[in-house]
């Protein structure tokens, strides 16, 4: 998991002249991501920062604090060093694969085979993130837009799509997901924790709440009363028979409501930020 990175550094830029270089990763309808606006006038903010002050920053984890740094400026510093001093690529670096390392799922559980792949999958993830930091700085090109964007999501996305090479690796003739279906295996889908469409920085925008309920509204029936209920809070199934589920309320298997969910997500996350990598 051992990669080497080399570091190309350029001029220091002030401030006054550091210019904010646009994403060039398009959507399959033509259209240029874009960061979210507060993730670009935070950055002007960043290049004005001394190192040492927004190394301090950039070390803070509670997303809550009001210094705190969002992964998604992390990577666009490291992505354009030369705009700023030349220390801040070597911590910056660090504390953002630490942060992607803290959002892979850890072994240590008894059962071996499930430390095997997660293992596996914090290997693969870790491994093609750096990869791609690494291709980036010898040549920059789009596939870590969209971690300026969603951090969290690809990161996500990256952990499902590990999940199903690992157990695929782990067991190859052992299906990860329901042939009649297509939804994921439940032990799969809970190791790897799902992808999170109502992820807190992109949900907390109001209007971007306000077209994503619209686009819930459009969903087929069984998939827009699942996604509801989930924001609702309403867990998909329960092991006791007192609590009210989303099974429950539409009648039908908690396999089936999954199936409603991954595909009210599939094409949520088609319409508002597409996988970036196929």
């Amino acid at each position: 998991m051992a990669i080497t990175l080399s570091i190309r550094l350029g001029p220091l830029r002030t401030r006054e002249h550091a210019l904010i270089v646009p994403l060039t990763k398009r959507t399959p309808d033509g259209t240029l991501y874009e960061r979210p606006a507060l993730i670009e006038s935070l950055l002007l903010q960043l290049f004005g920062l001394p190192p040492d002050e927004l190394i301090a920053r950039a070390s803070i984890r509670d997303r809550t604090a009001p210094d705190y740094i969002p992964s998604e400026c992390l990577v666009y510093l490291i992505r354009t060093t030369g705009q700023g001093p030349s220390s801040w690529f070597e911590p910056l670096y660090k504390l953002l694969v630490e942060r992607v390392l803290r959002a892979l799922p850890r072994a240590g559980g008894v059962d071996n085979d499930i430390d095997f792949v997660r293992e596996r999958v914090r290997d693969l993830v870790f491994d093609r993130f750096v990869e791609m930091l690494a291709s980036d700085r010898q040549h920059r090109d789009d596939k870590l837009d969209f971690f300026e964007v969603r951090f969290d999501r690809r990161v996500k996305f990256m952990r499902v799509d590990a999940w199903r090479k690992a157990k695929r690796e782990e067991n190859p003739k052992r299906p990860i997901e329901d042939e009649r279906d297509g939804a994921l295996a439940p032990e799969v889908e809970a190791a790897a924790g799902g992808v999170d469409l109502f992820d807190t920085d992109g949900f907390s925008d109001p209007v971007f709440r306000s077209r994503l309920y619209a686009a819930i509204d459009d969903l087929p029936p069984e998939q827009c009363r699942t996604m509801h209920l989930l924001l609702l809070g309403w867990p998909i199934d329960s092991s006791d028979p007192e609590v009210m589920t989303i099974a429950k309320a539409l009648d039908c298997t908690a396999r089936s409501v999954r199936n409603y969910r991954k595909r009210a997500v599939t094409t949520l996350a088609a319409r508002f930020n597409p996988k970036d990598d196929q």
